[in-house]
């Protein structure tokens, strides 16, 4: 099975407020809590390949914002 990780991520930095957010993590929460052992080591290794991709691009943006904010001084 493969898990849609981006469109909970995206969800929650739309959400509202910090209740819509809380009820959006417990979804996950309950999710991972239904799921086997083995079902549960597969969404832990595709959780941490989206978090280091989401964490690059961030990183590769902060470095692009970071020179350009340099090239304008």
């Amino acid at each position: 099975m493969t898990y849609d990780f981006k469109s909970y991520h995206i969800r929650s930095i739309k959400a509202e407020n910090e209740a819509e957010r809380a009820v959006i993590n417990q979804e996950l929460k309950d999710l991972y809590a239904s799921l086997s052992v083995e079902e549960k080591a597969v969404f832990n290794e595709q959780l941490q390949t989206f978090l280091v991709k989401e964490m690059a691009t961030i990183g590769s943006e902060y470095a692009a914002v970071k020179s350009q904010l340099h090239n304008n001084n």
